[in-house]
Order: C-alpha cells, then sequence, then structure tokens
C-alpha cells in the first residue's frame, strides 16, 4: 500500500500530531504519556517565543487511512547564524518497524529544508537544544526522567538505514545516594569551600523582587558558560522567560542553586524533580490526569534530574563544580532523594564527564545519538 505524507496546518491537526504518539508506544510499560496541553503550547506559533526566529512544519504519514508515522522539519535561523552553517532539523519523530515508512518521512523533511535553503539536517531535536533531544540508543530497560526522550529500540535502524551518520554522543549519569558522595568528594568539597570562599544560595520563590534579579543571574551564567559547547545557541529573552515559567512549575527552589566565590557569582546548578515517576500513570496525557497524580503521589518522587550545571570559565578550575553537585545531593537526600540523574552531558565534555565517574561514583546507564545527513 502506497504511503501518503499529509503536511498539518490546522489546530485540530497539531492535536492529532500530537496524540498520534499513543500510537507507537500501545504495550510499552516505559512510555511516559506527554501532557497534550503542553505539548499544544510547544508547537504554538503565537506562545512559544522560539518561532520568533525559527519555522517549522509537522507532517503525518497515513497508510490506508492510518497514522503510521510522523516527523517534524525545523529552521532555527538563529543556530545557522551562530554557527554559520545551514543545518536544519528533524523532531518528533516516530514511525512504525517500516523502512519504507520512515524513508518517506525523512525524504519530505529532507525537501522541506532543502527548499528553505539547508543543505544538512540534524537529529532528533524537538524543536531546540533547550528541549528534548537525542535517540535513546543504551538503556531501553527503564522510563525516561523528566524532559528526556525515549523511543524503541528499532529506530535506530530506520535512522542509520537511511544515511544518517553519528554526529554527536550524549550520555546519562545515574547517582545513588549511597554512593555519590566519597570519602574523597567529602573532603574535597570541604577543602574547595574554605580555599576559594564558596557559599551556596538557593532560589526564594516568595521573594519576587530577589527571584526576579536571581532569574537574571541565572540566565547571564548560562548563556555565558554553555557559549562555547557543541551545538549551543544562546536563548533569546523570551525564550528564556518562557522556560523559566514551564519549569518554575515544578521546581524545587531548594534544588536550584546559585555559587558565589568570595562574594562573586560563579555558577549555578538545576535539579528537577522527576515527575515522570508520576506521569507515567497520567494514561491519557490530560492536564487534569497530570494534576491529579501529583498531587495525590507526590511521595512516590524519589528521583531528581540534573538538568543543567553551569560554572562561568573563570572559576572552572575551583572545583565549583564539584562543591553544587555535592550540595544537590545532600539537600535531595534530605527530602527522601534516593537517586539522581546527571543529563544530558556531551560526551567531548572531558571535565564533567571526568567529575562525574572520578568524583561523584556516577555511572553511565542511557546514551543517546545526534545523527546528521547531508541534503543538498
Amino acid at each position: 500500500m502506497s504511503i501518503n505524507i499529509v503536511p498539518v496546518k490546522t489546530k485540530s491537526e497539531i492535536k492529532k500530531f500530537i496524540k498520534s504518539q499513543w500510537l507507537f508506544y500501545k504495550n510499552d510499560p516505559n512510555f511516559v504519556p506527554p501532557i497534550i496541553a503542553d505539548r499544544m503550547k510547544l508547537l504554538n506559533r503565537e506562545k512559544n517565543p522560539f518561532f520568533q526566529h525559527a519555522q517549522a512544519q509537522e507532517f503525518l504519514a497515513y497508510r490506508d487511512k492510518k497514522i503510521v508515522g510522523r516527523i517534524s522539519a525545523i529552521v532555527n535561523d538563529n543556530h545557522n547564524l551562530t554557527h554559520n552553517d545551514k543545518v536544519g532539523f528533524f523532531g518528533f519523530f516516530e514511525s512504525i518497524e517500516d523502512q519504507n515508512v520512515a524513508n518517506a518521512l525523512f525524504d519530505t523533511a529532507a525537501k522541506w529544508l532543502n527548499d528553505k535553503g539547508m543543505n544538512a539536517m540534524r537529529g532528533p531535536i524537538d524543536l531546540s537544544m533547550n528541549d528534548e533531544i537525542g535517540l535513546l540508543v543504551e538503556g531501553f530497560d527503564s522510563p525516561p526522567v523528566i524532559l528526556m526522550k525515549y523511543n524503541p529500540p528499532y529506530y535506530i535502524k530506520l535512522i542509520e538505514n537511511y544515511g544518517f551518520k553519528e554526529v554527536m554522543l550524549l550520555y546519562a549519569y545515574r547517582l545513588t545516594s549511597g554512593n555519590y558522595a566519597s570519602e574523597k568528594m567529602i573532603r574535597l568539597q570541604n577543602i574547595i569551600r574554605q580555599r576559594y570562599g564558596v557559599t551556596i544560595e538557593n532560589l526564594n520563590f516568595k521573594d519576587k523582587t530577589k527571584l526576579r534579579a536571581d532569574i537574571q543571574t541565572i540566565k547571564d551564567i548560562y548563556n555565558s558558560a554553555w557559549e562555547k559547547n557543541w551545538g549551543f545557541v544562546k536563548a533569546t529573552e523570551a525564550e528564556f522567560d518562557y522556560i523559566v515559567d514551564d519549569l518554575i512549575q515544578i521546581a524545587d527552589p531548594n534544588l536550584v542553586l546559585i555559587a558565589k566565590v568570595k562574594g562573586k557569582v560563579a555558577g549555578f546548578a538545576l535539579a528537577l524533580p522527576d515527575i515522570n515517576q508520576v506521569l507515567i500513570h497520567n494514561k491519557n496525557g490530560s492536564l487534569l490526569g497530570a494534576a491529579f497524580h501529583l498531587l495525590t503521589k507526590k511521595k512516590k518522587i524519589t528521583r531528581v534530574r540534573i538538568i543543567t550545571l553551569g560554572v562561568l570559565e573563570e572559576f572552572r578550575n575551583t572545583g565549583v563544580d564539584a562543591v553544587l553537585y555535592y550540595e544537590i545531593g545532600e539537600r535531595g537526600i534530605k527530602r527522601g532523594i534516593v537517586e539522581g540523574e546527571a543529563s544530558w552531558i556531551l560526551s567531548t565534555n572531558e571535565m564533567m564527564n571526568k567529575a562525574l565517574t572520578s568524583t561523584l561514583n556516577g555511572e553511565i546507564y542511557k546514551k543517546y545519538m545526534l545523527y546528521e545527513k547531508h541534503i543538498d
């Protein structure tokens, strides 16, 4: 039977695009349903400031009037200005285990990107590096943590058979409460605190004036600390505000930390409660259902994801990152946290990978891959 690729145009079609994800994970116990309202907001051209400098087109694949796949093609002008290239992206990829369906989806996305002047296609990225990225290639035996991707193992073959090449490997580290802080780690962070006058502050959500100032500080560190990282694009003011508005609804202020060296801001760390431990029960992805499960199962959240940690370049040899990791661990334990995930970490980030393995006894337990293919 022929495969029909249809562009998504209306709000109702966007919703169908989002809800189609359930078709590919019917019997998968590790699937965490997304909240449909959140996905609608993410893909809303008026509400998501990403679209102030980017454009995207979603497509659905049909066979015999049944949805058999989906994909989004994305052009991020700020990426291409920052990196002086013409790379387009694909995201939200789903497909039945059929190479013909996958090829049709990739062909369609490649043509759309090529028509926009792009000469390469990279992904999966949903929608930008500030969102969910990467294809899970190792670690299929457990559900994803908050804001991390999950997919069937056969997607690897579908993507690589199309001609995509590996371009960047990402790591997810598992940290356990009984193992993360060795005697060496405890001594080291104490020495660092004393030698450099390191102090740690957490956000205060009740003091709105201080909160706004701290968020501005975090934004400045974020854009500076990651500036030289592979694939990084500075968040615009509007994008950063958009991200903060979302994260602040689920963040624990005691796990959003700012580090100072002798009173001077040096870095920050953000760990989020892994609400996926609860949302996995929200089978239909409704907002009301998510609120109910979060309210009634809050005590079941025993894991955090260290989603971002950045240290300004001038303080990178001081060990401030180790103090931040240690502080998050100690604070998490007091809140009943027994496990953490540090993700995602570029495989090329030697300093961070060394800190997580040798100092914090972290174990790489999931790997994600970004792929790229020339399309001109």
